[in-house]
């Protein structure tokens, strides 16, 4: 009787929760009313006015905030010990371009773990202006070339994809080209680098993996409560591909575009804000603890996120599960810490769950502080019309359809960086 009893209210807690989680915010009417933390005034009250009173007061105010409460704080550093380049090839893709496949090694305290990234440039060029972002499935999923290694990390689980028990296997080489346009952006004439964010590290609620036990104080089994979840380690990870981009005189390290989708664009976001070397961040989709401001609590919200993924966040995240409003910042805020370097927002209109009006209005809010740099920032204040992007400092579209990457967004990608770039 007693597991019978027990069954049942499991079942009921479950249900319970899966209601209230089903039920969320999808209408604009329903959003409650919210007040955003002041951008530009400090923790002890003072108005922020200039850049460098942005630069030495208000901007590590807030990174530190970031770091203590939402995505956790790097416990030290872990350089590079060994980089292998495991291939160099100038005739991918008939002679389109140079393939390079590249190891880094990372050691301490007996423990290792390399990451592989994948490079294509345009053929006989030098000094390239580059797109860096991870994957999702492994390096070679992301172009039909026979010769990119399979990766050998731990695996999400997808059969449709040829990924059973965590391993991938040949049929996967290629089932994500559509969201990876790699001819288009060579002939745009930029470079393409790619990570699988599960050699940094895996995305499952373990911190027995991955980069983390590198960096356990003696004893340690996870990280402390302020310390680095999942997102702050792939951040990490996007950070020292910039070390190794500032070695390898094809790349141009002053104007590398880092850029993610869903989880990878919260992810590209907070590198980005970490590291002053991105020249340029992309976020598409980034919805929940990315772009969306939280206090609209539209769509995913904190506590859903909270207890779906905690191990992307610090351990002192989940205290604000339902109580968005005691967060001392937003996330119009995390946008503003990429000031003055240009930014890119994409969202879709059928992506409800991420929150569309709320990545627009993250990127809004967040001008303030470009405007400090005599920047325009995002220069409308109205929701543009689907199709219809805009190009700033900050620049914003929203598209048809659903969760995803698309031709459509990476066009606007390229013109962004053009802009900016090649100006």
């Amino acid at each position: 009787m007693k597991i019978y009893a027990i069954s049942i209210l499991l079942t009921f807690i479950l249900t319970s929760a899966s209601a209230q989680w089903n039920h969320y915010i999808k209408n604009e009417e329903d959003v409650p009313d919210y007040e955003l933390p002041k951008l530009l005034k400090s923790n002890s009250g003072k108005k922020i006015k200039t850049v460098k009173r942005w630069e030495k007061i208000r901007r590590p105010e807030l990174l530190k905030i970031f770091k203590q409460e939402i995505y956790g704080e790097i416990p030290e550093e872990l350089p590079i010990k060994d980089i292998t380049i495991i291939e160099s090839n100038g005739n991918a893709f008939k002679g389109l371009a140079k393939r390079k496949q590249i190891d880094l090694y990372f050691e301490n305290e007996g423990k290792s773990i390399h990451v592989g990234i994948l490079i294509y440039l345009p053929k006989n060029a030098t000094n390239v202006p580059l797109f860096l972002g991870y994957n999702f499935y492994g390096n070679h999923t992301i172009a039909d070339d026979v010769d990119i290694r399979l990766t050998e990390s731990w695996v999400m689980d997808n059969p449709s994809f040829g990924i059973i028990h965590n391993q991938i296997t040949e049929q996967s080489r290629g089932v994500r080209t559509n969201r990876w346009p790699v001819k288009k952006i060579l002939k745009a004439g930029y470079g393409l680098a790619t990570i699988y964010y599960g050699d940094i590290d895996p995305d499952w609620n373990s911190f027995d993996n991955g980069v983390h036990p590198l960096l356990y104080s003696k004893g340690e089994v996870r990280p402390r409560s302020n310390e680095w979840g999942a997102i702050s380690a792939w951040a990490w990870g996007l950070s020292r591909a910039m070390d190794y981009f500032e070695q390898d005189t094809d790349i141009n390290a002053r104007k590398v575009a880092v850029m993610g989708h869903s989880r990878l664009g919260k992810t590209a976001l907070w590198a980005a804000a970490l590291d002053q070397r991105f020249a340029l961040c992309i976020s598409n989709n980034p919805g929940c603890m990315g772009a969306a401001l939280s206090r609209r609590k539209f769509g995913e919200t904190i506590s859903r996120i909270a207890y779906k993924f905690p191990h992307w966040f610090c351990g002192n995240f989940k205290k604000y599960a339902g109580m968005e409003d005691e967060l001392p910042i937003d996330q119009h805020m995390l946008l503003a810490l990429i000031a003055p370097r240009p930014l890119y927002i994409a969202s879709a209109k059928e992506d409800l769950w991420a929150d569309p009006r709320g990545e627009f209005l993250s990127a809004v809010h967040a001008t303030p502080a470009y405007k400090l740099y005599d920047l325009p920032g995002l220069h409308i204040t109205k929701m543009p019309e689907v199709g219809k992007p805009v190009m700033g400092t900050i620049g914003y579209h929203i598209r048809k359809g659903k969760h995803d990457v698309t031709d459509y967004d990476w066009e606007q990608f390229i013109k962004f960086a053009n802009f900016h770039f090649k100006e």
